[in-house]
Parts: structure tokens; sequence; C-alpha cells
């Protein structure tokens, strides 16, 4: 429908509806690309035509993240490959400049099929002249890509091409210059500087200092939509005993996350019952969203106890999810749950203030599974990689793993409630994305079923947790949190959480004695 509202074009060469890659349909909702015709003055005076050739591209894996929504009628195809195809065509079609607008973050050089992070294969494709990248949520250029194969993050270049990627949130301004000159071969690039601009900077105090003025005629143009959008989210949909708040989600089970397990598992149960599942144990894997990284200081979850309104609700669940149930065997769930204790370093026993969380990993990776109780033993290496792949065969991190009180029998069979991302292969979980025993697909949001546990249920609290650390007397790790952390720190107590000086970046460092 926005689509089918727009009056722009919405480029994407690798994705479409109808129809088979290459092929146009008759009323295509999406184009490969556009043509700008731009009149450029020149050095001399004189006037010449530039045209611009613009190209969208998004991850090929949105299809199967979205299976749900788009019900089997969009296609997906490389970003590679359908560069190679198409950039070409914008060449035959008087295409002067080659612009990639591309939904896909900094990966390998080299090209491999479906690459979710295709952005460094893709500039080198010929005749791609910039590429404006996304999707990882990082900020280009930047030192946070010093060294990486490919890039030139001071230069500001991707396989020699210029390029930026302009955060998130709106957080900077990606700008691209282009110095071009025309002679009797046409126009060419003779220099390109690319820069990412932020929109404000940090106090010592960490608070926001704006960069850039609001636009009073933006304001005034979504006054009207705005003020419905506040309505809406402010509606009150219940109450809850309990704060929700994610300062402590990558060392303990926090109540926000039981209130979507519970939502997913509810669903899935509703689901099944009376068919041919309806005997096997329902468990629910969820992961944190908010937790400091990337989006800074700020970047967590803090509702307080008492009323709920739909926008506390919007804000634990971020993305456009869907439940999905998959049929699992007890071995497949510990490879599951090794997979996930990858956000944590490996430590050394006997040792004190251990970096605890690797950086690279993202939080919303870091599964753990209700249902089920586990400890993690920090002092075994991890089985897997940040990115997935399989380094330590024989590492076994998750111990003493057990369900109904038992030990969890590796032959047994269960059922895990998880979103559409996970069941789909998002996060590279081994035997989960394509070929998985997925029973079940919901169409409604996630975050909807979660708005509907509040309403029927309220928030669940249950004082009994999922996993621990194995003990390692002697031995302390260290993390870092927001400041306002502190406020909740109490309830932690069993967890021998303490405070342990500042961070940078306004993050505060916490201990735990393992």
């Amino acid at each position: 429908d926005a689509l089918k509202m727009a009056n722009f074009p919405t480029v994407c060469a690798n994705i479409g509806f109808g129809g088979q890659p290459g092929e146009t349909p008759a009323e295509p909702l999406l184009q490969p690309y556009v043509l700008l015709d731009r009149t450029m003055l020149m050095a001399d005076g004189g006037a010449r035509l530039l045209r611009v050739g613009v190209v969208g591209f998004l991850p090929p894996q949105i299809t199967r993240w979205l299976a749900a929504v788009l019900g089997g009628q969009a296609w997906a195809e490389d970003i590679v490959e359908s560069a190679a195809r198409i950039v070409p065509q914008m060449r035959l079609a008087g295409a002067d400049i080659v612009v990639a607008l591309a939904h896909t973050g900094f990966g390998a050089v080299e090209a491999r099929p479906d690459m979710e992070n295709a952005a460094t294969a893709l500039a080198l494709v010929p005749g791609i002249d910039a590429v404006v990248a996304g999707h990882s949520h990082l900020v280009f250029p930047s030192p946070a890509f010093l060294g990486m194969p490919g890039i030139d993050a001071v230069a500001g270049t991707v396989g020699g091409k210029p390029a930026v990627m302009p955060g998130f949130y709106g957080s900077h301004l990606g700008v691209i210059d282009l110095d071009l000159r025309h002679d009797h071969h046409g126009w060419r690039i003779e220099a390109a500087k690319s820069e990412a601009r932020p929109i404000l900077r940090r106090r010592p105090d960490w608070s926001a200092e704006p960069l850039v003025a609001s636009a009073p005629a933006v304001l005034n143009a979504v006054a009207e939509d705005h003020a419905a959008t506040l309505g809406f989210v402010r509606q009150p949909i219940g109450k809850s005993a309990v704060e929700l708040h994610t300062y402590f989600a990558l060392v303990s089970e926090p109540a926000a996350l039981r209130l979507v397990a519970a939502a997913q598992r509810a669903q899935v149960v509703e689901a099944l019952a009376g068919g041919e599942y309806c005997g096997l144990p329902v468990l629910s894997a969820v992961a944190p969203f908010k937790t400091g990284g990337r989006g800074g200081v700020g970047n967590y979850s803090d509702i307080p106890a008492g009323d709920l309104a739909l926008r506390h609700l919007a804000d634990l669940y971020l993305y456009p999810n869907t439940v999905h149930a998959v049929k699992v065997s007890g071995a497949a769930v510990a490879t599951w749950l090794e997979r996930a204790a990858g956000i944590f370093r490996q430590v050394l026993p006997g040792q004190k203030d251990q970096p605890l969380i690797d950086p690279d990993f993202p939080s919303y990776n870091f599964d753990t599974i209700t249902g089920l109780t586990y400890r993690i033993d920090l002092s075994q290496p991890n089985r897997f990689e940040a990115h997935g792949a399989l380094i330590n065969p024989s590492a076994r991190r998750i111990c003493d793993l057990s369900l109904n009180g038992q030990p969890l029998d590796p032959e047994s069979q269960m059922i895990v409630a998880t979103n559409s991302y996970r069941a789909s292969g998002g996060g590279a979980f081994p035997g989960l994305g394509k070929g998985c025993a997925t029973i079940f697909e919901s169409h409604a949001s996630s975050r909807d079923l979660v708005v509907r546990q509040v309403i029927r249920h309220g928030v669940p609290y249950d004082a009994a947790m999922t996993w621990t650390f194995k003990p390692l007397p002697g031995t302390s790790v260290v993390f870092e949190t927001s400041p306002a952390a502190l406020r909740h720190i109490d309830a932690l107590a069993h967890l021998r959480i303490e405070p342990a000086g500042r961070a940078e970046a306004g993050f505060a460092r916490f201990r735990i004695r393992l």
C-alpha cells in the first residue's frame, strides 16, 4: 500500500513482486533503477546534461525473514549477481554516473552467494561509481573500519569507490562529493570525498548537543500526523508490578524478556492445541534488543512499574518480526544455546576483572530459552565465533542443561517458539533457516502478541532463573551498561554485581564475582 501511494520511485533491483529476476511486471511496485537528468554548470560558464543512474539493493534474506508477511509473493536475487546484470543495462540506457543505494553492510571482498552484507563486493562491480550502504547500523567513513580488506577508512572508499554508511535512527548525514570532468570521452570522476556528518555531539555528561537546527517547514508538515501518532502510542493497555528494563539483559534474565517469551509461547501453545504436536514441550527463545552497544548509553529499555502504554511495549520489541515455532531435538537446543553463548569472552579461572562481553557479537543473537535451566561455563572456549562460524567443534560451555528438573535428553523432541528472523536463518544458528522443521508461522507481529499477553494475562514474574554462570571461585568479570542501572542493582544481589567505575562514552562498568 505504501509503495502504491508513493509519489516517487522506489528502486530495488534484486527484490521484486511477480515474475522472475530480470522480468518487469506490467505495474511494478519496485523499479530496478531510475535515471535522473541534471543540468550541470561547467567551469567555462556553459551547461551540460549529466545522467545519474540510481539503483537499489536489499539483503536477499528479506524474503525469508518476512515470509509470513510476503506470502511467497516476492522473489530475491543475490545482490552482486543482480548488480552485474543491471548496471550494464543502466550504462546502455545512458547513465553517466551510477550510484548504488544498498541496504547492506560491508563484508567480504570476495562475492559469495546470497551475502547479507555485500557492500564491499558490490563496490567492485564494474560500472558502479558510488555506494550508499546501511543495514549494520555503523558509520562510514570512521576508524571502526581501519584495516578491513577492501576498505580505506580514511579516504572513505570501498573497493576504490567513494562510499558512506550514515549510522542509524538519523544519527548522521552521509555525503559523497564527486569532482566531475567532461571531455570527448564523456563524464569521468577526477576526485571524490566521502563523509558522515553527525547531527549531534555528546557533552561531558553525555547529554546531546544538536549540531543542526530543526526545519520548521518539516515540523509543520508532520505536526498533525505526529500528534495523532503520539495519541495512538500513549493508549493504556495494562499494568506491571515490576520494572521492565534491559540494563542487565546480557548477564541475567530480566522481566522484560520473560514477558516476550511468555507471549511467544502462549501463541504457539494456542496454535498447536489439539494437533499432532500438542504433547511436546513448548519452549521460548528470546534475545534482548536494546543493550547499549552501537546505540550508545541511552539504548536501553527502562519502563517503571505501574501503568503500561502501547509505546512501552513498542520500545521492548523494536522489530516487525512474527512468531514461528520450530521442532527440534534436545541436541539441537544445546547447540542453539552454544551459539548464543558466543557473546561471552572466555575467562581464565582465578583472574580478576576480565572483560565479559564480545562487542562484535550483536545482542539480538544472544538467545536464552525459557522452559529450560542451564549454566554457562565461561572458562570454556566458544564453539562458534561472533558471526556463526564453527571454530571449536568439541567446545561445551552449556552445562547442567535440564527440562522439568531432569537432564535434557539429546534425542528428545520439543517445540521452540522463536521469531521469524531466527527461524529463517538470521544469526547463523545451526539447524535453523532453510530446511528446518518450522511447524507454525504466525501472521500477527511479535509486538502485537506482547500487547495481547499484557491485556490478557498481565506481566509474568517468576523469580526462578533460566540460566546462570557456572561458579569460578576467585574469578571476576566486568561489563558495561548505563549508569542508570545502579538503581536496579539491589534486585540482582544473587548475581553478586557491584559497581566498578566509569567507562568510556558515558557507560558505567560493573563487576560480577563468579
